[in-house]
């Protein structure tokens, strides 16, 4: 990752743009003078900057709220199956300790028996994912990682082939075939983080422009995937939804 944005740096460019907490420290940690527009996990538990209204140094961006998005989705589960007790969750350590602190703490508030599973690299996914089974879960969960966003199809093929709801960060990984999602709009992302850009490309320093936070965020569910789980959605979760694939 370093030798990535190291070589960016070289080619003499007037803004990085990073996608997640990993990405952006090694950005930072590249250079302190060429502005960096960050998407990243979340900004201040991850201390890639020290206030969202005022940024220090050459970095400036969105935080995804990742830990509160992770609440939310353990409480979704909890909601499409009130008896929930038994959840395996995947984790990137990279994505920082406050989605783990948060997703315990909510899970014991939840009554809900919550086993963390770290995945580091690719090939630990299918290791990952037989401990999981081991556990007998009665559902999964992903925090939010640009890294374990990537792993989305194998696990919702496993997801299927068990017969285990999950819920994800994205639609598009709902569209593929999850059960359900609670997020933002990827989208919209990436059309804000191009704005942050442009900012920067047309004069405004990094420390000028305040750490923007989500105003929005997309419930999605999958019926086709959950009348093969044998699920009925409650209707509150439908009428909630902002989009039902069928």
């Amino acid at each position: 990752m370093r030798d990535l944005t190291l070589e960016a740096t070289k080619r003499g460019n007037n803004v990085i743009a990073t996608f997640g907490d990993l990405a952006t420290r090694a950005a930072q940690e590249t250079t302190k003078t060429v502005p960096i527009v960050a998407t990243a996990e979340d900004m201040i538990g991850a201390r890639l900057v020290s206030s969202l209204a005022r940024p220090e140094g050459n970095t400036t961006g969105l935080t995804l709220l990742s830990a509160e998005m992770t609440v939310k989705r353990l409480e979704l589960l909890k909601q499409l199956l009130p008896g929930l007790s038994r959840v395996s969750a995947f984790w990137d350590a990279s994505a920082g300790q406050l989605q783990l602190k948060s997703a315990e703490e909510t899970a014991r508030s939840l009554n809900v028996n919550l086993q963390v599973i770290e995945i580091r690299r690719r090939d630990e996914l299918e290791s990952a994912l037989q401990t999981a089974l081991g556990s007998r879960p009665e559902a999964l969960c992903l925090f939010s990682s640009p890294f374990l966003a990537s792993l989305y199809q194998p696990i919702v093929e496993f997801a299927a082939k068990h017969k285990l709801p999950a819920v994800y960060q994205w639609k598009d990984h709902v569209a593929a075939g999850g059960l359900v999602s609670y997020g933002l709009s990827l989208a919209a992302v990436w059309r804000h983080s191009g704005v942050l850009v442009a900012k920067i490309l047309k004069g405004a320093k990094p420390q000028d422009v305040p750490i923007e936070q989500p105003a929005r965020f997309e419930l999605v569910v999958n019926l086709a995937t959950a009348d093969a789980l044998g699920l009925t959605l409650p209707p509150v979760i439908l009428i909630r939804a902002d989009e039902v694939i069928e």
